[in-house]
């Protein structure tokens, strides 16, 4: 069972995006499961110069609801919820970089695996910019 990431960190997810996996003949995969944890690229982007951001996706379903059932595959095409690992680039690069229609694609190394389209912004003017240690 998945605990969603809004319930360990007390905080919103920074945006959505809606997503397609590309198929695996077309140099994409198979769906993931949730909790897969792939980097962030930009369109237009050469992630050799600006390289690649760790923003991991969390599926929801097709209500809007995060999938909890981490035990079979997401859909191909759906919506996921959108978090920085590093606080601090939130700041530093994306909220600058992060608006409705912006296009990027989730990253398995240089591989592009699936195309995502920012439909939502949602805490990612104010969520933290630091970690902070309880």
């Amino acid at each position: 069972m998945w605990t969603p990431y809004e319930e360990r960190l007390n905080h919103p997810a920074d945006f959505r995006v809606k997503y397609t996996f590309f198929p695996e003949d077309a140099g994409g995969r198979k769906p993931p499961f949730q909790g897969y944890r792939s980097d962030f690229s930009y369109e237009g982007d050469d992630i050799k110069v600006t390289g690649k951001y760790a923003i991991h996706p969390e599926f929801e379903d097709e209500y809007g609801n995060v999938v909890l059932d981490n035990t079979k595959s997401v859909s191909r095409v759906g919506t996921a919820r959108m978090w920085i690992v590093f606080p601090h680039m939130r700041e530093l690069v994306h909220s600058n970089r992060i608006k409705i229609g912006v296009t990027g694609y989730f990253m398995e190394g240089s591989r592009k695996v699936a195309s995502a389209e920012v439909i939502e912004v949602i805490g990612l003017h104010s969520n933290p910019t630091s970690l902070t240690l309880e």
